[in-house]
């Protein structure tokens, strides 16, 4: 059906919003044409009397794009007389000018607001409330555009009374209205669905690890083979390994003149039983320090942020790079010079970065040797007798008692001594492969669920902004010629108009002939 757009008048503003063709009983006005609008105020917040009354104050985080029925601050009759608030009636749509421009509610409650937010005083009889609604809400991200530019995007009373709204007839309206809330109805139940899936995968995940590290997830792999090695002997193989790794570090290192490395240490003082739990029999308990090298990372150099240090090709990692990651760190945003080396170390691939500082046991793998600062702990297992990854699920589910470590103070942080205090569970060589094995299986199958969900919700965010599109541009309700046209209701505004201009120009003559 062919379709055609109607202004009221060619001398109004341009309007801020690209206007498209809509169907002939239709009618292009203005915001300004179909309703009075206000702005609220903000009583002085050094005056304590001002606030804490019966009167809702509504700011924009109160704002739901839904009906608002109550509001986090309150003020007082004085309050209200001593600031440019106003009574907000209810039923009244509101809608944010500042920073999240567009956010709406409709009043549910006589109310105020502050200057952040325009309501709406009155609407015309013709123009359903909740029609005007919504399309505020199909032009959201249009106000946005127009209100970007300065230090806070906003937009003005002046810029939203020009915008421009496609007016069906009242009945058209009505049925529009309707529709909508029947199939938006429909698509929010599916976000609220949607919405549950990430909390549900993060809960299995946790359940996997916990299971991974208690043995409960490859029982019945225990049972079909009884005589691997035990997680003790497995220990003694490890020990012997770094032992005769350092010997030959110290071989070295004498033949070219340098100082012998640390001497290795091994903790085998008791476990403390109030960090342990139930493990199966193969598996024992031991110490990070006797697993490997357990380090912190280095950042000599002061200040820290020398421009020198940087812009080089070895890779820097910071704890940002590590929270951001899923299990491997494959990318950085930073990178060491040869200076910056110089003061640091490199560590070598598939150590366990830990973060000690801010965000505390955030942990990540490495994919390559990279540098990280000594806001970071590395470590690198025994190569070969102890699994990384392994390593990475037990520390995930200690991460909240980690936690409880961290001295209260304004930034909380561990060191390595209280990691090594961490009693660490220890399964057969081919028990760990098996659950790294299963861990990867699991998650593989989770990281396919969140793709789908991530699809899903994409889908659903846009299918909202589709259904309106097709709402104003009169596609998704039909037609009905009975309906009275807008365009009567165009000529009511041109005759009030009119008469508006009239009366001004006469009272200019009045007040020029009493001069």
């Amino acid at each position: 059906m062919k379709t055609e757009s109607l202004k009221v008048d060619d001398k109004l503003p341009q309007g801020m919003i690209k206007t498209w063709n809509i169907p002939k009983q239709w009618a292009w006005l203005t915001l300004n044409d179909i309703a009075e609008w206000g702005s609220g105020g903000t009583p002085k917040s050094s005056q304590s009397e001002y606030y804490g009354g019966d009167i809702s104050w509504l700011i924009i985080a109160d704002l739901n794009d839904g009906v608002v029925t109550k509001s986090a601050k309150t003020i007082t009759e004085l309050g209200l007389k001593n600031s440019s608030a106003k009574l907000v009636d209810k039923g009244s749509i509101l809608i944010a000018m500042y920073g999240s421009i567009g956010k709406l509610g409709i009043a549910g409650i006589e109310c105020t607001t502050n200057q952040a937010i325009a309501f709406t005083k009155s609407i015309l009889e013709e123009v359903e409330t909740k029609y005007l609604f919504y399309y505020l809400r199909r032009i959201r991200q249009e106000l946005l555009d127009v209100g970007k530019g300065g230090t806070q995007a906003n937009i003005s009373q002046t810029v939203l009374k020009q915008v421009e709204i496609p007016i069906a007839p009242l009945n058209e309206q009505k049925r529009i209205v309707a529709k909508l809330e029947k199939l938006l109805a429909k698509v929010n139940e599916s976000c609220d669905r949607l919405s549950r899936i990430p909390t549900i995968l993060k809960r299995f995940r946790q359940s996997v690890l916990a299971s991974a590290c208690s043995g409960r997830l490859t029982a019945d792999w225990r049972k079909s083979h009884p005589n691997i090695e035990p997680a003790e002997k497995l220990l003694k193989r490890i020990q012997e390994a770094r032992i005769r790794r350092y010997e030959e570090e110290c071989t070295k290192a004498k033949a070219e003149g340098r100082r012998k490395t640390k001497v290795i240490e091994f903790d085998n003082n008791e476990i403390n039983n109030d960090y342990v739990y139930s493990i199966p029999e193969t598996w024992t308990w031991s110490y990070f320090e006797n697993l490997g090298e357990l380090s912190r990372g280095k950042s000599k150099h002061r200040p820290r942020n020398a421009p020198e240090l940087f812009g080089g090709d070895y890779p820097f990692i910071q704890t940002g790079d590590i929270a951001q990651s899923n299990i491997y760190i494959t990318s950085h945003r930073q990178t060491y010079s040869d200076v910056g080396l110089a003061q640091s170390r490199l560590f070598p691939e598939n150590t366990l970065c830990i973060t000690i500082a801010a965000n505390i046991a955030d942990t990540a793998i490495l994919s390559y040797p990279a540098c990280f600062p000594d806001s970071v702990v590395g470590f690198i297992p025994e190569q070969g007798l102890f699994k990384v990854l392994f390593a990475l699920c037990y520390v995930k589910t200690i991460q909240n008692d980690l936690e409880t470590f961290a001295p209260a103070t304004a930034q909380k942080n561990i060191n390595l001594k209280i990691l090594n205090t961490i009693p660490v569970p220890v399964p057969p060589l081919e028990e760990q492969k098996e659950i790294v094995k299963r861990v990867k299986a699991l998650f593989k199958k989770c990281d396919l669920i969140e793709q789908r969900y991530l699809k899903a919700k994409a889908y659903t965010d846009k299918l909202t902004q589709s259904i309106l599109a097709k709402a104003f541009r009169g596609e998704l309700v039909p037609q009905d010629s009975n309906d009275e046209p807008a365009e009567v209701l165009l000529e009511r505004i041109r005759e009030e108009k009119t008469l508006t201009e009239k009366s001004s120009k006469s009272k200019k003559t009045i007040d020029r002939k009493t001069t």
